[in-house]
This record gives C-alpha cells, structure tokens and sequence, in this order.
C-alpha cells in the first residue's frame, strides 16, 4: 500500500452485503454467466462477487463533492461459487484501484499500462505479460499473466455502465487478486496454499 499512497491514491472500506439493484448495475442480471456463481443471502441481498459495485459509488460521490482527480483503492474479500481447482476458491481477497478524472480520454490504456507495471513492481514480480483481453462486463481489460495465471485485470472508461453511476469522464481501474500474487510469488501448485484456510494455516 505505500506504493498506492505515494501515488495519490486513499484507502476505502466498503460493505461485503450487495443489494441485487447494484449487481444489476453492473449488467448482471438474470442471463449473466456470473450470476449463478453469486451467494445469495435472500432475495435482495448477497455477499459482493466484487469490489466494483461499491467503488463505482464512492468513486463517483467524492467526484460529485469536487474531489478532482478521484483515486481511491479497497483491499477485501469477495465471494463466488467458483469450480474447485488449483487457481479458485469461494472466498478470495481483490485489492482494486481507480482513478478518475485523472487521465486524458484516449490515454487510459497508457495510464493503466503504467498502474500495472507500478503493482507489480512494488510487489516483486518481473516474469508478467500483459494482455488486451475482451470481458463479460468491461468489453476490453489489460490483464497481466505470468505463465498461464492471471494475476490481474485493467478495466477503463468512459464505458456504457458508467451511466448507471452517474460517472461521465474517462477513468482507469485494476483488480488484482492478492492469493494469486501470494501463489505465484510463492511458487505454490494450488491458491489454497495462499488462501485464508484454517487447514493450511
């Protein structure tokens, strides 16, 4: 994290509960593939599947009260029903930074091109590609991949989700999965090794 503060950005905690409505901003609706893999803890209510939802809202409340640019970041758990293999687990731990208003529109794959190389410094990691992949939700993220793991993914907009919460200038985002980053750097065969597991601890 002192590498994110000595870039600007300011820590948020969000709540882990989603109401439906903001999974439905976020186009996940009914026919969306991640849909089923959401844990629902009643009809409205389920634990976040990701950081995003939350940091849409915030992001765009302090851009509302004046803070220009905006940059913010969240370290928490997120919850899905993934397929048991050595690269998922049902509860997982997202670090995701944004920024906006802070990148001229047409330079956002630049700027997330510059936050990754700056994540993956500050933890460590020299042996990465990145990657320009297309996505359910975000249409096209820069991913960084070391041998076949993903160990983060860039999003950026404008982006036609942005409406939904009020955002309207080009912004920049990255997810990076801390088990991933803990497996890879500890040259484990299986996440669970890195994982909030009272076994392997």
């Amino acid at each position: 994290t002192r590498w994110l503060t000595a870039e600007g950005f300011t820590r948020v905690t969000t709540p882990a509960i989603l109401t439906a409505d903001m999974l439905a901003r976020m186009t996940i609706t009914e026919d969306h593939p991640l849909k089923e893999q959401v844990f629902w803890l009643d009809a409205k209510h389920c634990l976040r599947p990701m950081l995003a939802p939350n940091l849409y809202d915030v992001m765009g409340s302090r851009h509302r009260m004046g803070h220009k640019p905006v940059r913010i970041f969240e370290i928490g758990s997120c919850f899905r029903k993934e397929s048991q293999g050595a690269r998922h687990m049902n509860e997982f731990t997202m670090l995701n930074l944004v920024e906006l208003d802070g990148v001229a529109d047409g330079a956002q794959m630049a700027r997330l091109t510059e936050l990754a190389k700056g994540a993956m410094a500050a933890v460590g990691i020299e042996d990465y590609t990145l990657e320009r992949e297309t996505s359910e939700v975000y249409l096209e993220t820069l991913d960084i991949v070391a041998g076949e793991l993903e160990l983060a993914s860039g999003a950026y907009g404008p982006h036609p989700l942005d409406g939904n919460w009020g955002i309207f200038d080009p912004w920049v985002g990255i997810g990076l999965g801390l088990e991933r980053l803990a497996m890879h750097k500890g040259g484990y065969q299986t996440i669970k090794r890195a994982g909030k597991s009272l076994a392997y601890l």
